[in-house]
């Protein structure tokens, strides 16, 4: 697309210019700034139905653990992931954030947050429909390849373009959350960044989601994003309503040790 994209982030003293069809002071995975909005940021096929997600996820091998839940809904085991990402969730880990799309080159996914109870089990949130990268997953991202990397993440900290909703996480008001143009199939971009949270794929935690280190170089790609849905997939990024971002932010706790399972079902079953 034809265009220029300007990436400014001032507090770091760094500005990068790229042709594309999309304006952005900050954007979030891959290129030059976080989601790199040096390439679009489509809506694609008609959504699956809240109720078919939630088939989806019961049906995974892990489902089992609903016939042992409790009148409170409590579940011995989150339905959809399997033994080795069961493993990867922390001891002190009480909240979850589970992505999953249903299959590995989708870029609809639905978004449930998890609260451990002190006995251990299991207590789903609400259930959210979003976005991921317009190429699926992969459990080997790399710049630019348009996919959302699998895997367990740590969620530390959140930032935007709008005031702090109530975040108990460190929250990095910044204009430089700005984000313009259009994305991959004509979807508007502007308000993706008003609210988001970084999630620690090839960054350094305790830091902005504007923070561009990149501990794993920059071919592993970088600025992984929860943010605000544009009807479109990112480049890497997970998104959900704008609304459901504020509310997430205000519900992690860093007591609780937030992370974000996210992948597609077959491989979070594994």
């Amino acid at each position: 697309m034809a265009g220029t994209a300007l990436l400014v982030a001032a507090a770091a003293g760094w500005y990068t210019v790229g042709q594309d069809g999309a304006t952005a002071v900050a954007t979030a995975a891959d290129g030059h700034g976080p989601e790199g909005v040096s390439k679009p940021d489509h809506p694609a096929s008609p959504a699956p139905a809240a109720v078919q997600a939630a088939t989806d996820r019961q049906s995974a091998p892990a489902a089992a653990g609903r016939s042992e839940a409790r009148p409170d809904g409590s579940l011995t085991a989150i339905p959809g992931l399997g033994a080795a990402f069961t493993a990867k969730i922390p001891a002190a880990t009480t909240q979850v954030v589970v992505a999953t799309g249903q299959g590995k080159d989708t870029d609809r996914n639905s978004v449930t947050l998890w609260t451990r109870t002190p006995e251990g089990r299991w207590l789903a949130g609400e259930t959210w429909q979003g976005h991921n990268g317009k190429n699926g997953w992969t459990a080997d991202h790399n710049e630019g390849d348009l996919r959302s990397p699998i895997g367990v993440f740590d969620l530390t900290d959140a930032g935007g373009r709008n005031a702090d909703p109530g975040s108990k996480l460190p929250y990095d008001k910044d204009p430089s959350f700005v984000v313009s143009g259009t994305g991959f199939f004509g979807d508007q971009l502007a308000g993706s960044f008003d609210y988001v949270v970084a999630i620690n794929y090839n960054r350094v935690a305790g830091s902005s989601p504007l923070d561009m280190r990149r501990p794993m170089g920059s071919k592993k790609g970088g600025g992984i994003w929860l943010h605000v849905d544009h009807d479109g997939p990112t480049h890497g990024c997970v998104s959900i309503p704008e609304d459901k971002m504020a509310q997430l932010i205000r519900t992690l706790d860093p007591t609780a040790h937030p992370v974000i399972v996210m992948g597609d079902a077959a491989s979070l079953a594994a």
